[in-house]
């Protein structure tokens, strides 16, 4: 692969941003998913509503700012002279700890049996949500390596026990992936995406034609009456997320892998109504689900999140009015961290039997506010791990 020459060697700052308000209200809506009483449309819709609300973006706003990245994370890796190997080797590493933890979090929330399981499920569950951040901390290099080692080494070793201690509600011994969770979907999201980027070099038309493949195999894999191989069904079902992310990487690649910037992207403007007219056209026959996945949800949240990155860009790169986003960068730098942490919190609360949030919080408009407010701690608490360097990197 070569290098892109063409292509922004700074930061974009209204990645970053697009990022972090992403982070932000994903833990709003996930600390909402336990407030009752709340309108339908701060919910997700259910699987065969033939509907979507803004909860519903949340996931492929993310899966899309993952794939805007892809061009810049190989590129930068190839200018710093990184060898295949290595380049490899860390993808495929990223990817196997996205899915790794996200096994864990699916396990800790339901399909055990309590009553024949050594550590009580709580526990349990705390030690899941909390092993990955000794294990994947990017450490100071100036940080004891003895330290660091049995921080990380550690950790792992308590994952390996946690998968004996496992007991599923059959009895068996041992985690199974009941689902992926969502980092596990955005671990086989993103291996499946870079792995082809790698092979096409990144060429836009390349990758155009991957995204096509992705609505085409996961309309296939929706479609009744067709025998499904069940190989063909485990690849389409991740390439159903795949084309969130392979959208992102075209949106990208036409913002930024070009030596003149135009005042007007007329390319990505008819990406956005292609990304639209398909959802469009494709909704009588499969519907508008996130929980099935279906192709007019891919294809009408690419729509939305390239609309609200093109306007982030005119906002940030080119009316230079940035200041706004410092509120939301502490989660962007520090995304999967801040993903985590809520979890850690509620298990920890769970073991021990805390209960600080009163009832009259988890309910209503004040269960809304506690919500807003709650994700705006994360953020504060963002803050101070990234100054003490506790940041989770894969």
């Amino acid at each position: 692969m070569k290098i892109k020459e063409n292509l922004y060697n700074q930061r974009i700052i209204s990645i970053d941003a697009l990022r972090g308000i992403t982070i932000f209200v994903m833990i709003f809506v996930n600390e909402l998913a336990s407030i009752k009483n709340v309108p339908q449309w701060m919910k997700h819709m259910p699987a065969d509503a033939d509907a979507m609300t803004f909860v519903d973006v949340v996931f492929p706003a993310f899966l899309f700012i993952v794939g805007m990245s892809i061009p810049f994370a190989f590129n930068a890796r190839l200018l710093k002279g990184d060898s295949c190997r290595i380049i490899w080797t860390h993808t495929l590493k990223r990817a196997l700890a996205l899915i790794i933890i996200g096994v864990y979090m699916v396990n800790a929330e339901y399909g055990y049996d309590a009553s024949k399981m050594v550590i009580a499920p709580a526990f349990w569950g705390l030690f899941a949500y909390a092993m990955p951040i000794p294990i994947w901390n990017k450490y100071a290099k100036d940080f004891p390596v003895w330290i660091k080692n049995t921080l990380q080494y550690g950790g792992m070793a308590v994952l390996i026990v946690l998968y004996f201690l496992y007991v599923q509600d059959n009895g068996e011994m041992g985690m199974t992936p009941k689902w992926w969770g969502i980092l596990g979907l955005i671990g086989w999201a993103y291996l499946f995406t870079v792995v082809y980027y790698w092979l096409v070099s990144g060429k836009l038309w390349a990758m155009i034609l991957f995204l096509i493949v992705c609505v085409v195999a996961n309309s296939i894999n929706l479609t009744e009456g067709i025998v499904k191989l069940p190989w063909f069904s485990f690849i389409a079902g991740h390439l159903t997320h795949a084309s969130v992310v392979t959208a992102g990487v075209v949106i990208s690649l036409l913002f930024f892998d070009r030596k003149i910037v135009p005042k007007i992207n007329w390319a990505v403007i008819g990406f956005a109504v292609l990304f639209f007219v398909t959802a469009y056209f494709l909704r009588p026959y499969y519907g508008i689900s996130k929980i099935k996945g279906t192709p007019s949800w891919t294809m009408f949240s690419a729509a939305i999140c390239t609309v609200l990155f093109y306007f982030l860009y005119w906002l940030m790169e080119i009316k230079k009015q940035t200041k706004w986003s410092d509120f939301f960068m502490p989660a962007a730098a520090n995304p999967l961290l801040i993903y985590i942490l809520p979890g850690v919190i509620y298990y920890f609360n769970l073991a021990f039997h805390i209960h600080i949030i009163p009832d009259y919080f988890r309910e209503g408009v004040p269960g809304i506010i506690w919500s807003l407010v709650f994700s705006t701690i994360m953020l504060f608490v963002m803050k101070i791990c990234n100054k003490y360097k506790i940041q989770l990197h894969l």
